[in-house]
C-alpha cells in the first residue's frame, strides 16, 4: 500500500509519509544503512513475503530513495544502496529509535546510558559478530577517515555524547543532571595518557561523536589529543548499527559506549553501559588483552 492519496498536497510531512509511510519500508531503510544489501538477505532479516519486498524495493527507487547496482550479470543481480535523499532519512531512524526506546520502552526519562539489563543494552551487545559497513566519517579539518584502522589488528572506537573546548560551545542547560553525560573530557584526556599501552598492543583509537568537526578540533587541540576525533554529526555509525541515542539541545548525541573491531571490520567486544569514564579505558585495554588471547 501507497499513501498516494494523503491530503493536504502543501505538508511536507504528509508528502514524506507517501514515500515511507509504510512501516516495511523505514524497516527496509534500517536494514540497508546497516549494510545488507541484497534480495534474499532483505527477506530473510526482515522476514517479508517476496511479492511485498519486490514492491517496496520498486517503489523507493523509482522514489530515488535506493538506487540498484548490478552486481552479478548473469543472471542479473541487483543490490540496492542508499541515495543521498535516503541517507537524508537517516536523523529520521535514529531519532524514532530514540523514542521508541525513551517513550515506548522506557520510562521517557532522558538519559545518556542505560540500565545493564535493558533492552537497549542487550541489543548493543548483540552487535559482537556484526560487520560494520564501509565509510568514512569527517574527521580532523573535515578530511574523510575510515573509523576502523585496516594497518592495525585492533581498532577501539569510543563514542561520547560531547566535548568542548572552553570559551567555545557551551555544554546544553541542565547537562550536568544527564545520567551518563559527564565524563567525556576525562575519558578522552585518559586514553591520549594511555596511547602507549594501545600502541604495544597494535590498537587504533578513534573517538567518536556526533559534534561537528571544528568543535571536536578545538577540544582536540586544547586537550592535546594527537588520535583522530571523528564527527559522526550525519549519524552513518549511529544508524549502521543502531547505536542507542539522546537528543540535548537539539542534537542526536551517542551514549557513551567502546566498540573493538578487528581489521575485517567485525565487532569482535562491547562495553555498554559505562558508568566510569576513565576506568572504561582500562576496561577497552583489557577487552583488547581478552581477545587477543582468544
Amino acid at each position: 500500500m501507497r499513501y498516494t492519496e494523503l491530503g493536504d498536497p502543501d505538508c511536507a510531512i504528509a508528502q514524506a509519509l507517501a514515500v515511507v509511510g509504510d512501516p516495511w519500508t523505514l524497516l527496509l531503510i534500517r536494514d540497508v544503512a546497516g549494510g545488507t544489501h541484497q534480495f534474499d538477505a532483505l527477506r530473510d532479516g526482515l522476514g517479508i513475503s517476496r511479492k511485498v519486498l519486490t514492491e517496496r524495493l520498486k517503489n523507493l527507487v523509482a522514489d530515488g530513495v535506493l538506487e540498484k547496482r548490478l552486481y552479478s550479470p548473469h543472471p542479473p543481480r541487483y543490490e540496492y544502496h542508499l541515495t543521498p535523499a535516503g541517507r537524508g532519512l537517516l536523523p529520521v531512524l535514529v531519532t524514532l529509535q530514540d523514542w521508541g526506546a525513551r517513550h515506548v520502552m522506557g520510562d521517557g526519562a532522558l538519559s545518556a546510558t542505560s540500565a545493564t539489563d535493558s533492552a537497549e543494552t542487550r541489543r548493543v551487545h548483540a552487535l559482537v559478530g556484526r560487520r560494520l559497513p564501509e565509510f568514512e566519517l569527517a574527521g580532523p579539518e573535515g578530511v574523510p577517515v575510515d573509523p576502523v584502522s585496516t594497518d592495525r589488528a585492533w581498532t577501539v572506537l569510543y563514542c561520547f555524547p560531547g566535548a568542548y573546548a572552553p570559551g567555545g560551545h557551551n555544554y546544553p542547560p541542565g547537562w550536568g543532571q544527564i545520567p551518563g553525560a559527564r565524563g567525556c573530557t576525562l575519558e578522552s584526556c585518559t586514553y591520549r595518557d594511555r596511547m602507549a599501552a594501545f600502541a604495544e598492543r597494535d590498537v587504533e583509537v578513534h573517538g567518536v561523536s556526533t559534534q561537528r568537526p571544528d568543535q571536536l578540533a578545538a577540544f582536540a587541540e586544547h586537550e592535546r589529543i594527537a588520535f583522530p576525533l571523528l564527527s559522526d554529526a550525519d549519524l552513518q555509525l549511529a544508524a549502521a548499527l543502531r547505536l542507542p541515542t539522546f537528543r540535548a539541545a537539539g542534537v542526536d548525541r551517542l551514549k557513551r559506549l567502546t566498540l573493538v573491531l578487528d581489521s575485517s571490520r567485525t565487532v569482535r567486544g562491547v562495553l555498554y553501559p559505562l558508568n566510569d569514564p576513565a576506568g572504561s579505558v582500562d576496561d577497552a585495554l583489557a577487552l583488547v588483552d581478552s581477545l587477543a588471547g582468544a
